[in-house]
């Protein structure tokens, strides 16, 4: 990791645990994500909403154990509260996430690498606890760029480096130069199975089969083992969202249902720290 990355001191969100255990409840860790599009041109709204389906892989920094991924893994010196899921470069929600960004970019070429930091939204329904969770915030994608250093680094990869890197807790004394942006990215890839590994392999999603097969490199149902394979590793990407607000409802008993609103605040410490905290307000439902 750069050593220039300034990190906030943030405590545990109170959130993540409860999260986590509801998570764990899922035989599939599935959930709504939304991003937002730019509208047609005689639309009188800039941007509409996207929904898709996605698959939570965890907290950025704390990868998932599995006893099926070989990847080299990074010390374990950095935790968060920022969930991710896996995506291909591309699908529309990567082009989404940096086109409803602060930097808006519009041009395809500006999109295959790290960067974003659009407005997002993800919903989860924990059925078996009868809690509903939303998290709101910006969302960043990794790339392959991610280790560049120095002025061969894009102002996407400064970017995700900056916005993600602050939001990372220590967890351990040891050097954060041990620890790699793209070893994390290749730590998620080796978590995916074989056969997910090789959609991204697919012909590109959302185009016209024109009635003809695909051609040999981008075809169907395949399984990839290697975790280098050029073809699936230039299309597959990591997405980070970054949450400013996590709602948390339970109407597991009507008599008692209660919402809860957790917002993050970067603020300035006393001693010049700059510090975040969770702020949590108790709603009705």
């Amino acid at each position: 990791m750069s050593t220039t990355t300034a990190h906030l001191t943030v405590s545990p969100a109170p959130w993540k645990s409860t999260f986590e255990e509801h998570i764990s409840k899922l035989p599939s860790p599935e959930f709504v994500f939304s991003s937002l599009e730019a509208a047609p041109k005689d639309s009188p709204v800039p941007f509409v909403p996207r929904l898709r389906y996605c698959i939570y892989r965890g907290m950025w920094g704390s990868l998932p154990e599995n006893k099926h991924n070989h990847a080299p893994k990074n010390p374990p010196l950095f935790d968060s509260d920022m969930p991710t899921f896996t995506t291909d470069v591309r699908m529309k929600k990567v082009g989404q996430i940096f086109g409803s960004s602060a930097g808006r970019a519009s041009d395809d070429s500006q999109m295959q690498g790290s960067g974003g930091g659009g407005p997002v939204e993800a919903a989860f329904w924990i059925k078996d606890v009868g809690t509903q969770w939303r998290i709101r915030g910006e969302a960043f994608v990794v790339g392959n760029d991610i280790d560049a250093k120095g002025e061969e680094a894009s102002s996407g990869v400064r970017t995700v480096k900056s916005e993600v890197g602050r939001r990372m807790k220590r967890t351990d004394s040891g050097k954060e130069e041990d620890w790699s942006w793209g070893r994390e990215l290749t730590g998620h890839f080796g978590n995916c199975s074989p056969g997910m590994r090789g959609s991204w392999r697919n012909p590109p999603p959302g185009t016209p089969t024109l009635g003809k097969e695909p051609n040999k490199d981008h075809q169907l149902g395949q399984k990839v083992e290697d975790l280098n394979d050029p073809i699936a590793r230039e299309n597959f990407r990591v997405v980070i969202i970054k949450p400013e607000e996590v709602e948390q409802t339970d109407i597991s008993d009507p008599t008692t249902a209660r919402r809860w609103r957790y917002t993050f605040k970067a603020v300035g410490g006393e001693d010049g720290e700059s510090k975040g905290e969770w702020k949590c307000e108790e709603l009705w439902p």
